[in-house]
This record gives C-alpha cells, structure tokens and sequence, in this order.
C-alpha cells in the first residue's frame, strides 16, 4: 500500500514555550530559551548552560498512581500530547474505540535511575527504592506510560536513536501508516533537562563555555561556536492515514513525504557528509522531488564545530545552485537531543502556517562551509509549501524528514 499520511495536531513543551501559542511566537521573535543552572555549577559542570522548561504540574491532570510512575520527560511528553489531541480533534476516548498507536523518541532516563541507585545505597533496601522507579527509569517509560493513561491499542515502542530519536519515531510513523498498517499514531520525541542527565556529555567538552550572555551561547554554522548547549522538553504530532482522518474531520495541517535515513558506519561521535548525504538524497527520493522543491531546511546544526562543518558540506553537495533558505532553531533552543528531531518538525510547522522562517540566531560570521549556504540570521518573512528536516545522532544514525504543507 501507499496511502497518504497527514498531520493532524502539534503540541510542544518547549524551553521556547509552553504550548505552541508560546512557542511561534519566540521563534517569530528569534527569543532564546537558554540561561545558567546553578545546581551545575555546584556539581563542578565546565559548563552550566542550559534550556530552560517549565515543570509540569500534573495534579488535578492525573491521578496519584499515574503520577508515580512517570519520569521528567514522560511528563513533558503527557503535556505536549494533549496539546496534539486536542488540536487534532482527537478527544480522549477516541483510543478506547480505535487503534491508535505511540512511536516516541527517548534515549535516556538518568535522573530516575540516579535516584534509585542512592536510595538502594544509602539505605541497603531495594524496597525502599519505590514501586514507580522502575517505570520512570526504562527508556521506554514515555511510551510505557502514555499507553495506559491513554488506553492505547495500536503499535507501542520506543526509539532509541541519539539525536536522531525523534525524526525516526516520526519517520517509522510514517511508513507504518503509508504501508496500511495503522491508521492513527501519536509520533514524538523527549528528553529530560535535569543536571543529572548530562554530566558525561560535559565531561567530553562538548558544551558550550561562553556564558557572558546564555543567550548567546548556541551559535549553529558560526565560527566562533565552541560547543552545543543541552536542552530538552517534549514535542508530540499526531499522524494519520488522510482517508481516516478525513473520516473523522481532522483538521489536516501538513503531509508527511518523505522519510530517509543512513549509518555513517564509522566514526561513533564524529559526523560524516556522506552518510548525511546518503539521508538527504533518500528522503528527496522518497518524496519524489528535487532539491529545488525545498522552500526551507531546518538544520541539525547543533553549534559544535565538527558536526555543523559536516552538515553544511552536506546541505552544500546536496542543493548545490538552490540557494536554499537554512536556519537551525537549536541557536534558539539549545540541543534537546531525543527530542529535537520532533520539536524542529512541530517548529517548522508553525514556521509554514505563518509563513516565515525562524533565524539562526548568532550567526555573525560564516566559516569555511557555511558561508556556501543561504543562512537565515533574522526573521524573515517566507511562503514555505515544503520544508525538510534534519537530524543525526552519535553512532552515526541520520535521519531526514520532508514535510508538505496539505492539499487536498
């Protein structure tokens, strides 16, 4: 089969925002999320940098049992989740009488397992530890959890995929809906922000250190980046078979085109430009178009010197002559890792339905590769019928994502 699949609703949890209202207008206003952690600094972090996400407040929401058993970004993924049904139209007894599934992108759940190991060795009693901790601390505890609060009967799992998590829950979305084996799946991707989720990512020097001004930190294709800054939240879309959601009057926002996907095969942190390369060319072949059909990119570009080098040769090879407009909102929202392949899809989105394009805030001076792109530093305004989006993660995973705006 190749059916059509649709977006029918976005919801994000965002350092950018709570909500999406929120979110379009810091990214129409190029406002960054990114401040100083103080429990960082006491924790002797090289880098106390971080995006900034408004804790939930889920009593009232869910009960206690509920509540117990759902880790930090099981919880951002609850909140942008409702956000997603309730744009789609999608009530919540819909899933009791339909299969409805959940493919979300999670690669880690470091507070929840910290926790537990202190607990079990200050006190010598694993019974101690608490009958939700093991549910808060799996890596599928986003989905393991939204799938009994929300009575979930169709497809469960999570993707663990680095930085790329999020792009290829949507992208596996999109070919379990395109090839007749569901009709309606909750795609998305979370991460957790606490100080205890990223000491080994400081420890490599990976992060930013120029913290004059936070806001000033992330600085994707710049040549004076020095590192990317970490962040988090949660970012969910609902997708859909176009016949089914018609069925039901959804409001359909956008189309899923094209999906591709690479391994580098090399390196396990370093980029590669032909595996990106390889990425890129496969979602453009999939969606049938060419590179000049592509009204906007937003760019992994994380603001590490290596990895935004890498991409640019790639963006370069790949719409050599287009001129194509690029921007990477992570100069805004820091890196949110398993998240951002989701969030930088529900960023562009809004970026679509107001026709404008978000800048790479901090871009002042192109290096090398850069400066062969059409970087977006302002606000711009900007009719976008297709965008693609990039994501790759550590191990060499990529993943590129093409969206279109819906016509009938």
């Amino acid at each position: 089969m190749n059916r059509r699949v649709v977006i029918s609703g976005i919801g994000a949890w965002s350092c950018l925002g709570v909500g999406i209202e929120k979110v379009k207008e810091s990214l129409f206003e190029g406002k960054s999320g990114i401040s100083i952690d103080q429990k960082r600094i006491e924790m002797g972090y090289r880098s106390p940098l971080t995006g900034v996400v408004e804790k939930p407040e889920l009593k009232g929401l869910l009960d206690r049992r509920s509540r117990k058993g759902m880790s930090e970004e099981a919880e951002y993924a609850y909140m942008a989740t409702l956000e997603a049904m309730k744009n789609a139209k999608m009530d919540l007894d819909f899933p009791e009488t339909h299969d409805v599934g959940i493919l979300y992108g999670n690669d880690s759940s470091a507070k929840a397992v910290s926790e537990a190991i202190d607990v079990i060795r200050l006190k010598k009693d694993t019974t101690l530890v608490g009958s939700g901790s093991i549910f808060q601390s799996m890596n599928c505890t986003v989905t393991m959890n939204l799938s009994t609060i929300l009575k979930l009967k169709g497809i469960n799992f999570t993707i663990s995929a680095a930085c790329a998590s999020g792009s290829h829950a949507i992208g596996l979305g999109y070919l379990m809906i395109k090839w007749g084996l569901q009709d309606h799946i909750i795609c998305g991707g979370a991460q957790e922000v606490n100080e205890l989720a990223f000491g080994s990512f400081d420890g490599l020097s990976a992060f930013s250190v120029q913290m004059d001004d936070p806001t000033k930190a992330s600085k994707p294709f710049d040549k004076d980046r020095d590192g990317l800054v970490p962040s988090g939240g949660a970012a969910s879309l609902i997708l859909e078979d176009y016949e089914s959601a018609v069925k039901r009057g959804a409001p359909i926002i956008a189309e899923v085109v094209g999906y591709g996907f690479s391994s580098n095969g090399e390196h396990i942190s370093n980029s590669n430009v032909d595996g990106q390369v390889k990425s890129l060319e496969m979602a453009l072949n999939d969606a049938g178009l060419s590179a000049s059909d592509i009204d906007y990119i937003n760019a992994h570009a994380t603001s590490t010197p290596g990895g935004d080098y890498a991409e640019a040769e790639a963006i370069s090879r790949v719409f050599e002559g287009c001129d194509t407009p690029v921007s990477s909102t992570k100069s805004m929202t820091g890196h949110e890792c398993w998240m951002a392949g989701a969030s930088e899809i529900v960023y562009s989105i809004l970026m679509m339905q107001n026709d404008f394009i978000a800048p790479n805030i901090n871009f002042e001076n192109p290096d090398e590769a850069s400066e062969k792109l059409n970087i977006i530093n302002k606000t711009t305004n900007k009719n976008i019928d297709v965008f693609l989006s990039n994501s790759f993660g550590f191990g060499g995973t990529n993943s590129s994502l093409i969206i279109k705006k819906f016509e009938e």
